[in-house]
């Protein structure tokens, strides 16, 4: 049924037409999004070859996964016959540090492979390795160290941008984060001390730390709080210019957390720690759904995880256009825009089944009306 007139309802507003047709809707995703991060339920123990595990590295396909070991002073290979999935992790091999650190924390490899570095706190400096063949830890030799005391005494955590000139270490001593610049890249003599910046009001047992491939966010992970927290950079790789976010707690999985890695693309993210002597996987994507309001009044969709709500296109201000939308709820939390007004005064909570939604707009987009019109459809 379609009605094509259009009348004149209260206060001079304009019904606009009446569609009853499925509009058009965008699916998009995301990762680096600790505010959708979930457990997947997947863990993988290295307690057979270290029970003491700091922090870890995987080879950006995710074939390899590396193991910092504070007991064994080594460093353990694993491969993984499905990337990414720890759970299909076999040991390899093991490559010991214990003539350059015997509190080894901090672990990162070059992207190509070529090269690793350790922190540690007993030497308070970091080491650099070569590999003569990429990946594999037992080509690995030491060839020289820089220093940190200056700025820390118990380095835990390392980690440097993806062109090699900035190093980044974390102090457990200072509760901060230190930033080095390198005038050769991916040359620790060439290191000099830039800034730092304190994380202490949200963790004063610091671990590993990442950063989002661009720069623009930072992580980092400690046993304080059992929680891995995010930091906006308002410009990328300036640690001064950071801010914080939010927090993720992965306290109910690793009550010791502290190691901390990043897929290259943000969606997955996995803690290492010793209670348990273990490594967990999380998912880091958060989805978009993008509604065209020009296109149709109905729109349905079934979540694939945490879920954020847009519209657009919404009609001009002064016509009345009101829409449902249908989830087909898997539990997954869905976020809908700060516009919209809710009865009740409170955005409904998702839950795992099919619930329709009422919404409308006067004014062009700027405020929505809504309200859930079903608990439960069947």
């Amino acid at each position: 049924m379609a009605n094509d007139k259009n009348f004149v309802i209260k206060n001079g507003l304009q019904a606009g037409r009446y569609l009853q047709t499925g509009g058009t809707e965008t699916v998009g995703s995301e990762g680096w999004s600790l505010g959708a991060a979930s457990y997947d339920g997947v863990s993988f123990s290295v307690a057979a070859q270290e029970t003491g595990p700091r922090n870890i590295s995987f080879k950006p396909d995710g074939t390899k996964m590396y193991v910092l070991g504070i007991v064994g002073d080594d460093v353990n290979e694993y491969d993984l016959s499905t990337a990414w999935d720890i759970s299909t992790a076999s040991y390899n091999q093991n490559f010991s540090v214990a003539a350059q650190e015997t509190g080894p924390f901090g672990l990162f490899f070059k992207p190509d492979g070529t090269k690793m570095y350790i922190c540690g706190n007993l030497g308070d400096d970091v080491n650099e390795y070569d590999l003569s063949t990429a990946w594999d830890i037992s080509t690995a030799s030491f060839l020289q160290l820089f220093s940190v005391s200056t700025q820390d005494s118990t380095p835990t955590g390392l980690f440097f941008k993806s062109d090699g000139t900035k190093m980044y270490v974390a102090g457990d001593a200072g509760n901060d984060i230190n930033e080095y610049d390198l005038s050769t890249a991916w040359d620790i003599s060439t290191a000099s001390y830039l800034q730092n910046f304190s994380v202490a009001s949200q963790e004063t047992l610091l671990g590993g730390l990442s950063f989002k491939d661009d720069g623009t966010k930072m992580y980092v992970v400690g046993y304080d709080n059992g929680n891995v927290n995010e930091y906006n950079l308002s410009t990328a790789w300036d640690i001064s210019t950071a801010s914080f976010s939010q927090s993720f707690y992965i306290g109910g999985q690793q009550a010791v957390a502290i190691g901390l890695f990043f897929k290259p693309d943000g969606t997955q993210m996995f803690i290492s720690g010793q209670t348990p002597t273990s490594i967990f996987s999380y998912s880091t994507i958060s989805y978009t759904q993008t509604l065209d309001l020009s296109t149709g009044t109905y729109f349905s969709f079934t979540p694939s995880g945490s879920t954020t709500v847009s519209f657009t296109n919404a009609p001009a201000s002064g016509k009345a256009v009101g829409f449902a939308v249908e989830v087909n709820g898997d539990g997954s939390a869905i976020t809908w825009p700060t516009s919209v007004k809710w009865s009740g005064g409170v955005a409904p909570v998702a839950s795992a089944s099919k619930e329709l939604y009422a919404l409308v707009t006067t004014d062009g987009g700027t405020t929505y009306y809504g309200r859930k019109a079903a608990e439960e459809l069947a």
